[in-house]
């Protein structure tokens, strides 16, 4: 009698020809829908999150700015910065696009440990042009400096072959004594 039971309950369900087993089509088409909408959605979201994540970013670093302390070991050697030994109010800021990188960096320092500094840069005090301001507005704006009027400034740019960084270096000399050094280290591959 159970044999005839199941025998009942298969006629009842359509069959697929020549198999013998209940025909399914909704689910292979569910199968194929969520094969196809998974991976297309996870593509579609990351490209969302990476989209977004370099506007926010770009707004984080712009929020932070300068940051107190030295830069990092790799990026001193990048940049090819250093900072004098017991450089004062020293900080630092660094940009990345495709185009290119920046490395902004202050400090304070004494006369003779900045012409020393000057020549481990590669460049020396006698470059430093009175009144040059090396560093542009825009790139200014970026960290906050002002270069206006009313101080003594100076300034040099060490220009080296790619992809070697260029440095733009400005001092303000109000005090010459303990000059306050700017520099915006840039590399472009």
């Amino acid at each position: 009698m159970t044999a005839t039971m199941e025998l009942t309950e298969r006629t009842a369900q359509p069959q697929e020809p020549g198999t013998g087993r209940p025909r399914r089509r909704w689910l292979k088409a569910v199968i194929v829908f969520l094969l196809i909408t998974i991976p297309a959605g996870y593509l579609y979201i990351s490209a969302m999150q990476s989209r977004g994540g370099s506007d926010s970013k770009k707004e984080q670093a712009a929020a932070t700015g300068l940051e107190e302390g030295w830069p990092s070991q790799l990026q001193r050697r990048i940049y090819e910065v250093t900072v004098p030994p017991y450089a004062e109010n020293v900080a630092s800021f660094e940009t990345n696009s495709w185009k290119s990188s920046s490395l902004f960096l202050q400090f304070t320092t004494t006369r003779a440990k900045f012409a020393k500094w000057l020549t481990d840069v590669g460049t020396s005090a006698s470059a430093l042009k009175d009144g040059d301001v090396t560093i542009d507005d825009d790139q200014a704006a970026q960290v906050g400096w002002k270069f206006g009027s009313g101080h003594r400034w100076a300034g040099t740019v060490r220009e080296q072959d790619k992809p070697k960084p260029t440095l733009a270096i400005t001092a303000n000399l109000d005090n010459p004594d303990y000059p306050q050094v700017f520099v915006v280290s840039t590399t472009t591959p």
